[in-house]
């Protein structure tokens, strides 16, 4: 029985070591969720791959928040240099104002500026940016300012067609659109037409860019209805120009008798 083993074991020592091996080592990377084979894996590599030392990733991740910063700050100064060329073609702007506030359940409707009284601005004063129009101030704080947009839904301002000098009164939809209703039943517009304020508007003066003609239903009643794009950008504002504005009306809205006859009348 001893020689018998031992020559067994003479003839299938290796055999047997390999398969032990191969057990314990699926044992082992089962147990282990495959750690082991991925530190043996790093370990016989890391010759063979340089790599970043401890302290090297700790640098890198610091210069690419740096390189992130200079970004922001390029950003940053592209938007104000934007605001000063603005600032010099529109002489009539008194204040440039940050953007610091907007509300999330209201993000269409009102923004909060940084200036207030202390800086000039009043009730009324008309707020416009890059493309156009934005809203009106309706709260005053010594070092804040409301805005409502024109976004709003309760907002109302009289406009016209550019180019062939349509009149009608728009209202906001809480969206980057908003609607004009014309005062002519067969008003002369189409595709891609220019709105701009009218002298219809009561809070705001006129000539002011609103936005584009988007889309018509010229069937709809009681009036035809166009709906403009809006080219100011509201949704990502930073900086507006508040303009001094002495408002004739507290509200804007449309004259009754104008919505029953054709327009005959230029600003």
């Amino acid at each position: 029985m001893y020689y018998t083993l031992r020559r067994w074991w003479n003839r299938y020592a290796l055999q047997a070591g390999l398969i032990a091996l191969a057990v314990g080592g699926a044992w082992a990377v089962k147990q282990s969720q495959g750690v082991i084979v991925y530190e043996i894996y790093q370990w016989l590599s890391r010759p063979f791959q340089p790599g970043l030392t401890q302290v090297e990733q700790i640098e890198n991740a610091y210069v690419l928040e740096l390189q992130q910063r200079i970004v922001e700050l390029e950003n940053q100064n592209q938007v104000l240099r934007r605001q000063i060329d603005y600032k010099a073609a529109n002489p009539q702007s008194e204040t440039i104002a940050a953007v610091i506030g907007r509300s999330a359940d209201h993000w269409w409707r009102q923004v909060t500026l940084g200036k207030g009284s202390r800086d000039g601005i009043e009730v009324g004063y008309v707020v416009t940016g890059p493309g156009g129009l934005v809203g009106r101030v309706v709260y005053v704080t010594p070092h804040t300012s409301r805005v409502l947009l024109i976004s709003d839904p309760t907002s109302r301002a009289g406009v016209k067609i550019s180019r062939s000098r349509a009149m009608g009164y728009m209202r906001g939809q809480s969206a980057n659109r908003v609607v004009m209703e014309f005062f002519d039943k067969s008003p002369d517009v189409k595709h891609g037409d220019v709105v701009m304020t009218s002298s219809y508007s009561r809070l705001f003066p006129k000539n002011i860019p609103i936005g584009r003609i988007e889309s018509l239903d010229l069937t709809k009643s009681p009036a035809p209805e166009a709906v403009i794009q809006l080219s100011s950008p509201i949704s990502v504002l930073e900086w507006v120009a508040v303009h001094p504005f002495n408002p004739l009306e507290d509200v804007d809205a449309p004259p009754a008798h104008l919505l029953d006859q054709e327009d005959s009348l230029n600003p």
